[in-house]
């Protein structure tokens, strides 16, 4: 399926071809909030961070769920940490 994401290494918006299963995918379906996170995706190089809401998702290269241990609290801190919003 394509989607648009915004490629922070690149700092803007595009289209990829996305194919989400199992093996590369963790959803978090305890979070309520618009701005919690919703999925993150493994994706070529990189990191697919989801949130809820409208927000476009956010492309991190160089990192994986696995470096953040599967954890929505982690992915929201990266997310952050990249984007300069507030965590909470």
């Amino acid at each position: 399926m394509q989607i648009t994401i915004y490629n922070y290494s690149k700092q803007r918006l595009e289209t990829i071809d996305l194919q989400i299963s199992e093996e590369d995918t963790t959803w978090f379906d305890d979070d309520s909030y618009d701005h919690d996170i919703h999925m993150i995706t493994d994706f070529k190089s990189g990191l697919l961070i989801s949130p809820r809401g409208y927000e476009y998702p956010l492309l991190i290269d160089g990192t994986s769920r696995a470096t953040i241990d599967y954890i929505s609290r982690k992915a929201l801190a990266l997310k952050a940490f990249y984007t300069d919003t507030v965590f909470e």
